[in-house]
């Protein structure tokens, strides 16, 4: 299985708990919120996560990936709110707020798929 894919099945995982557990909290409005969230932000990170894989052995590539899935996350949770606040939909605030979350989770999961291999590891 490919790291792109082992972090895509982890992603949905932590998503998916992390809904599960603010689920009794949100009023309805507040979890159609979390739930567009959660759809947006995985396939975002995965597609970003898989540039990174792509370009790792090249410098530049792999820099333009890193730069480049940054500003894609910034202009996502931007346009979001720009949609949401014209909108002026209900559930806005969880909404953005678990769009922000589950980016920032799923970056620190990363690292922990982007080894390159078992012959780059120091055993003791």
């Amino acid at each position: 299985m490919s790291p792109s894919a082992k972090y895509a099945a982890t992603g949905m995982v932590v998503i998916t708990s992390i809904v599960v557990v603010l689920w009794p909290f949100l009023e309805p409005a507040g979890r159609n919120g979390v739930l567009a969230a959660a759809a947006v932000a995985l396939p975002v990170q995965v597609i970003a996560f898989w540039a990174l894989i792509r370009f790792r052995d090249e410098l530049n590539g792999f820099l333009a990936a890193w730069v480049g899935g940054t500003l894609v996350r910034m202009a996502v949770i931007a346009g979001v709110a720009f949609i949401v606040s014209r909108s002026g939909m209900e559930g806005a605030v969880p909404m953005l707020l678990a769009l922000a979350g589950f980016f920032f989770g799923l970056l620190l999961l990363e690292p922990v798929y982007f080894r390159t291999g078992p012959s780059e590891t120091v055993e003791v």
